[in-house]
């Protein structure tokens, strides 16, 4: 194979037109070439009159040492390819507790290596799930056991699906890989920024359970740890709703909305430490007006799709303000895990076909904020504005404010744009429900981003309350090597409820890792 990269080609070519570029650039003839692989494929939007893919590729030749000595400047492709681990031995039968994207993907490493693993789930398999949430959606009945953030495939279900990952881990490729194996689109080996959707993700998700079942793991869904089996610091196994689980590694993949799991670790004082995290609110833009900023004009769609972006700012308080989770094409949506308290998040399907685009924008939470030594200090500081959220509102009505009237420039209406969020809006001053500091925060860098993107400040545009989830406000202390608990033998915290994850493909990461760690 013989690597290609920075190959420019424009956003309306065809798999002809690279095949064509490619046999011009190594002076051969198409049938001289056998294969090509897209490796990564980016946008360059520097110039909006130009916008230009820029390609690197793999190519497979037929006579690979003769164009490699005709043209000295090319050199070989490497490809990753992932090798499963291998059983060094008898392995009691691992349990997993929580079945999103890092109990999925340590599950998934077990089965094949011939591992039985047995994994928990306290919410609905993806379709009983679906009815949930769309019944609090629609009605304001919410399942504190079964919704946006629990159940099958984790918080990451009912999100735009995101793929992207700062981690250099080989592994990631793999994570690609095997959702492409179980549906996924063939793009996400290869696109800068991939995303499935929620609706594309659900069908992987269940796709991905048939085979870990159909290779000897058992899943229980509405199944709920109540309780830890612990003799001298050693965890042999849990409680549940369904009876007692008993195993000689127990991995929690309790997703970073896990309250009343930390809450049982901090009972057994299982090792936990405060970490920073972020909130904020969602802002609503129409989707056409990121897009003209971002391409230029709205003819590059037909090509590239809805449009998103990325923005920081450094307040005057020191904080960093950012936006996080875009969801171009998508919508705002309830996502509240407890009784009386109030949290949004952003979801998109494959299509991203809405009308608005809506992003969070968070500001950073220090354990400085929280005036409270309390290892859970900031999952009781994240509650306490969430319920703040719903007195200000009740019947889980998202508080919502326009720009204008937020930076007090004009009054709280609603022109243009149409709130996506369901059950439905109340227009309000959200300021009730947000630490002074994120309110400060979030007025300074409105104005910067719309300096960065013309209309980002618009009157019009909404805000809703309250983004409190983006990561754990916890961390579960692990032993570097082990990657057992600090505290606990047989307990691995894993994924973003641990600590050590942040996103789908990161938190996948860290399941296969873990998986490896007890193979080996």
């Amino acid at each position: 194979m013989i690597k290609i990269k920075n190959l420019k080609m424009p956003i309306s070519y065809k798999d002809k037109d690279l095949y064509d570029k490619v046999a011009k650039k190594l002076n051969l003839s198409q049938d001289e070439i056998k294969a090509i692989t897209i490796v990564k494929r980016s946008l360059d939007a520097r110039k909006k009159s130009e916008l230009w893919y820029v390609f690197e590729l793999s190519v497979a030749v037929k006579d690979e040492k003769k164009v490699l000595k005709t043209n000295r400047k090319l050199e070989k492709s490497h490809l990753y390819y992932y090798r499963y681990p291998k059983v060094q031995g008898s392995i009691k039968r691992p349990l997993i507790v929580g079945f999103g994207p890092a109990g999925i993907f340590a599950a998934h490493v077990f089965v094949k290596a011939g591992i039985k693993p047995i994994i928990i789930e306290q919410g609905q398999d993806v379709d009983q799930r679906t009815k949930s949430v769309e019944a609090f959606w629609s009605k304001g009945i919410l399942n504190p056991q079964s919704n946006v953030q629990f159940g099958e495939g984790g918080a990451g279900t009912f999100s735009d699906g995101k793929l992207t990952t700062r981690s250099k881990d080989p592994r990631s490729q793999k994570v690609l890989e095997v959702l492409v194996e179980h549906g996924a689109p063939q793009e996400i080996l290869y696109s800068h920024k991939p995303h499935v959707g929620t609706d594309l993700l659900k069908e992987i998700i269940k796709s991905m359970r048939n085979e870990i079942v159909e290779l000897g793991g058992e899943v229980f869904f509405s199944t709920k740890m109540t309780d830890l089996i612990i003799e001298d610091d050693v965890v042999k196994g849990i409680e549940t709703n369904r009876g007692s689980f008993y195993t000689d590694h127990l991995i929690l993949a309790i997703g970073n909305s896990g309250r009343e799991a930390y809450e049982l670790l901090h009972k057994y004082k299982v090792a936990l430490e405060q970490k920073p995290f972020a909130m904020g609110v969602r802002i609503e833009h129409p989707q056409a007006m990121i897009d003209e900023n971002q391409y230029g004009s709205l003819e590059a769609r037909k090509y590239l799709g809805a449009s998103d972006y990325k923005l920081t700012y450094k307040s005057s308080n020191g904080r960093s303000v950012y936006s996080f989770c875009v969801c171009p094409g998508g919508m705002v949506v309830a996502s509240a895990s407890e009784a009386g308290g109030l949290v949004v998040n952003g979801m998109s399907e494959y299509k991203r076909d809405q009308e608005n685009i809506n992003s969070a924008l968070l500001v950073q939470v220090f354990p400085d904020d929280f005036n409270d030594k309390h290892p859970l200090a900031g999952m009781y500081f994240q509650r306490k504005y969430e319920q703040k959220a719903y007195e200000l509102t009740k019947d889980y009505f998202a508080p919502s404010q326009s720009v204008g009237s937020f930076l007090s420039t004009s009054p709280n209406h609603i022109a243009g744009i149409k709130p996506s969020y369901r059950p439905g809006v109340n227009m309000c001053d959200i300021t009730q429900c947000l630490p002074d500091f994120i309110t400060k925060s979030l007025k300074e860098a409105l104005v910067d981003f719309g300096k960065k993107i013309k209309g980002f400040d618009r009157q019009d545009a909404i805000l809703t309350a309250i983004e409190s989830r983006s990561s754990a406000p916890v961390r579960i202390i692990r032993d570097f090597e082990s990657l057992e608990s600090k505290s606990h033998r047989g307990l691995y915290p894993v994924g973003e409820g641990a600590g050590y994850a942040g996103g789908i493909v990161s938190s996948a990461i860290d399941g296969i890792k873990i998986a490896e760690k007890i193979i080996r």
